[in-house]
């Protein structure tokens, strides 16, 4: 653990005018605070900090920053105040310790909410300071460092956290050390098997080769100096986690990877980069498609480099990268190898693109889960370049499709996108963009997000746009709903029905407006009976509770003594009974029934979505199952389908349904482009198996690109 004089010593090398008396009470301060906790691994905890401050020193961040790295866990772990801070040190520390500090009072029952909520909260403070980011990143890189003290279930949950957010944090800033650290202290704890295997291998092919690398690079710099380019060679090997992943990408084996061994060439200038490659292209064999020019196309964070391929020197396959000293520099280091904090300047992390997405991202995700879904989708790094019609570049994730570049250019360009031109030529929306491609984006005021996009794009700035409108489109439906509910269910009583009564109650629903009063009714979360009581609590004993007894039948009394399955064929007598059209039951399913009223008992697939709306009512449920002689009867299964959009689609189709003895009792189309459309198709089969034999056939036909039973 670093001293306190040795700690203020490492701060004054890289700034001379740091304020040595807050450096000194705010060490102090922190073990007084920590006291006598203790970490998991028996050292005293203010250790932590302590060693979070000397990553902070390493960085060469400003002497708030490291005050701040200091305190973070002060005001979460200890009777210690935000305002405390603020007093003894300042506004500026006090900002950054906030913003680092957990969401440690939200009670949410999920650890992933607490998580995802946490990290919402990580995310708006470091869009007014990206300090709080790369405090947080030596936060926990001396956690993972200490990772192997905790119990196996939390180092799992911290590993997998680490690999899905932290790491792509750092890359996202360049701080490519950082970065491949926490991903190899994840990838140890996450894979040890995988990972002790390629361990295995790299230190077999150091044996083979121990003077190979050192051979490789005297060639390189021989070739350099033959042609007057003033250069420093190095070599290194690919972290095990990054061979891993390579391996995971491109489904290759350990052997099949080219470049484990790199070589990087750093020169003075760009212009002599450009002479590098030259003389390593006319010298060594190109691998194909193995060249990245990151100089010409810098990566979104700052990442300059050239990157080529080529059977080297010792007939080797290797990778060489071709940079300057201060592409180097930023590579390694990220944001802090330009540091401006150096005269207590705040940089906002509004400024970094990427931050500003994500600010998006958080603006439209409905609840702090879908949000940090939406941010692992948005922060992995593989990624293609594409250009607007203007020449400006655009990069996306791979896979990426015309929506999410249109999203990428402005959120209202994806609102509004119907089709796209890529490089020239009208292609369909769902087209996976390739690197160098000029998209540009057909808009009309008249078009709005379809939920078909949420299928194929891949960016979470996309997918949160596309749910929002979602959301706002089917809100706007329950509230017509659960207004027409209301009203007839109140006239039904012979009850006034009035805006004014349900203004009063608004507080017994949670309800803001009298608006989320009837999208709760319309969707099935609040019964329409209960906003009738609270408007009229006195009705409670007259016809309202008649009905509601009339509704517990003897049955739910029997049930409860015998817990043998109720048969369809043995419902009371004269009880009427439907198969429910929101998940379409086959014999083969596992069921349960709803009494419903005035429409006897709904029968329901166990899984169907829509039984959740009943889950407070359990008197409502019916133990049923399927009696004998159901499959001797037709029973209607529903399909998706995407097809081929060419002539015979359809014909193929029902052809395939007449071999299979199953037949069609209604379709339509869903949706429809130049080249493909979705139709739901209503098929009558006798049971599951012979829906999922019509599956089986119809997914082996040319024209069916996909097909699944619908929900």
């Amino acid at each position: 653990m670093l001293r306190q004089y040795e700690l203020v010593d490492l701060v004054k090398s890289c700034d001379q005018d740091a304020d040595e008396d807050a450096l000194n009470r705010a060490y102090v301060f922190a073990m007084k605070k920590h006291g006598a906790q203790l970490r998991a691994s028996g050292d005293p905890y203010y250790s932590h900090p302590v060693e979070v401050a000397g990553i902070l020193t390493k960085f060469k961040l400003d002497c708030a920053s490291v005050i701040a790295g200091l305190l973070h866990d002060t005001v979460e772990d200890t009777d210690t105040t935000v305002e405390e801070v603020r007093q003894l040190f300042g506004d500026q520390v006090a900002s950054l310790v906030d913003g680092l500090t957990k969401l440690a009072m939200i009670e949410q029952k999920s650890v992933y909410t607490k998580q995802a909520e946490n990290f919402r909260k990580l995310l708006l403070a470091m869009s007014e300071d990206i300090r709080v980011l790369l405090i947080k990143l030596a936060d926990r890189l001396h956690n993972m460092r200490t990772l192997h003290f905790l119990a196996p279930e939390k180092r799992t949950r911290i590993a997998r956290e680490t690999l899905d957010i932290y790491a792509p944090l750092a890359e996202r800033i360049g701080m490519q050390e950082v970065k491949s650290e926490l991903e190899e202290l994840a990838f140890c704890e996450l894979y040890k098997e995988a990972h002790d295997s390629i361990i295995a291998r790299l230190n077999f092919l150091r044996e083979q080769g121990s003077n190979l690398v050192p051979k490789i690079i005297e060639t390189l710099k021989k070739d350099m100096e033959e042609n007057g380019v003033k250069c420093q060679v190095t070599g290194r090997e690919k972290t095990p986690y990054s061979i891993w992943r390579k391996m995971q990408q491109k489904n290759a084996s350990f052997e099949q990877l080219s470049d484990i061994m790199a070589f990087r060439i750093c020169v003075d200038d760009i212009a002599t980069c450009y002479q590098a490659l030259g003389i390593i292209h006319s010298k060594y064999h190109m691998v194909p498609r193995r060249f990245k020019d990151y100089i010409s196309t810098p990566k979104p964070n700052g990442y300059q480099s050239i990157h080529t391929g080529v059977i080297g020197p010792e007939n080797t396959r290797i990778e060489v990268q071709i940079r300057t000293h201060e592409m180097h520099e930023i590579a390694e280091k990220g944001i802090a190898a330009h540091w401006a904090y150096k005269q207590g300047q705040k940089a906002e992390g509004k400024n970094f693109r990427w931050i500003r997405e994500l600010l998006e991202i958080l603006e439209r995700a409905s609840n702090p889960e879908e949000f940090l879904e939406n941010t692992k989708l948005e922060m992995y790094n593989d990624q293609v370049f594409c250009f607007t019609p203007k020449g400006d570049l655009i990069g996306l994730p791979v896979n990426s499709t015309p929506v999410d570049f249109a999203y990428a250019v402005h959120s209202s360009v994806g609102d509004t996108c119907v089709g796209a031109k890529i490089n020239g030529e009208i292609r369909p929306l769902r087209t996976v963009l390739q690197n160098g491609d000029q998209v540009e984006i057909l808009t009309s005021k008249a078009q709005h997000p379809s939920t078909e996009w949420e299928r194929f794009v891949v960016t979470g700035k996309a997918k949160a746009a596309i749910r929002r409108y979602v959301r706002s489109s089917k809100r706007d439906q329950f509230i017509v709903l659960g207004q027409e509910i209301l009203e007839k269910m109140f006239k039904n009583e012979g009850l006034e029905f009035s805006e004014k009564g349900l203004l009063s109650v608004m507080p017994n629903f949670e309800a803001e407006s009298i608006n989320d009063i009837y999208a709760k009714v319309g969707e099935g979360l609040v019964s329409g009976w209960d906003v009738m009581k609270a408007v009229y609590p006195a009705y409670k004993q007259s016809k309202l509770e008649k009905v509601v007894k009339a509704i517990k039948v003897p049955t739910f009394q029997k049930k409860k003594k015998n817990t043998e399955p109720l048969k369809i064929e043995g419902l009371i007598p004269g009880m009427a009974m439907h198969f429910a059209g929101c998940c379409h039951p086959l014999p083969g399913d596992r069921i349960v029934g709803i009494v419903t009223t005035g429409k006897g008992v709904a029968v329901h697939r166990a899984d169907c979505k829509a039984l959740e709306r009943f889950a407070g009512e359990p008197e409502r449920w019916l133990d049923i199952a399927w009696g004998e002689g159901a499959e001797n009867q037709n029973h209607t299964g529903r399909l998706k389908l995407m097809l081929s959009n060419e002539p015979g689609s359809l014909g193929e189709i029902s052809n395939i349904m007449a071999r299979n003895d199953a037949n069609i009792s209604n379709l339509n189309i869903v949706y429809r482009t130049v080249s493909y459309f979705e139709i739901m198709v209503d098929v009558e089969v006798k049971n599951l198996d012979h829906l999922n034999s019509v599956i089986a056939d119809l997914k082996s036909s040319k024209v069916v690109s996909y097909v699944a039973r619908s929900a």
